[in-house]
């Protein structure tokens, strides 16, 4: 597989981006225009960055994070949470990755670990935190193999049917 990881300039590219995620993730045309408008407004905080994978010049995977704020949506609904397991200070001083998500058909080949490594790489930023559904799932198998640890399950989004689990690691990430 030609498979090239490379800069995204995602608010161009949002649609192919979330084409992927509705596959991956199982997103149906409302959820997807919703995070249309969320991925858009993200792209503009300061210091925002993706990256996409292509093979044969289609998108197969992205990936995109930040500085965190204390003050961004998903750190006021996961803060309390870390505060009641005695981890709020990984709000601080962290990059979050807000989507990790590679299509189907190209998963199970290094190309989630890669999307994250090279992303986190280029952080200024001493570790990382992201969330995931809290089960059982490659996913997390994958966060889990790169040094990210749970820092709290069981978090509610409130327009998330499943509870999910924050989780940070330092950095550099394992490889």
């Amino acid at each position: 597989m030609d498979l090239v990881i490379g800069p995204l300039d995602l608010a161009a590219h949002v649609d192919e981006a979330l084409a992927v995620q509705a596959v991956a993730f199982g997103l149906g045309p409302e959820e997807v225009a919703v995070r249309r408008q969320i991925v858009q407004r993200h792209m503009q905080y300061r210091g925002a960055r993706a990256l996409g994978a292509t093979a044969g010049g289609r998108l197969v995977g992205f990936v995109y994070g930040m500085p965190n704020s204390r003050t961004h949506w998903w750190s006021t609904v996961v803060e309390p949470y870390l505060r009641a397991n005695g981890n709020d200070l990984w709000l601080d001083d962290s990059f979050v990755i807000t989507e990790l998500h590679v299509h189907p058909r190209h998963q199970n080949l290094g190309i989630g670990r890669r999307l994250i490594t090279t992303i986190t790489d280029t952080a200024d930023e001493p570790r990382s935190i992201l969330s995931a559904i809290d089960v059982d799932s490659p996913a997390r198998g994958l966060y889990h193999s790169l040094g990210y640890v749970d820092l709290a399950r069981r978090v509610h989004f409130p327009s998330a049917a499943k509870p999910y689990a924050v989780m940070g690691a330092p950095l550099p990430l394992c490889r």
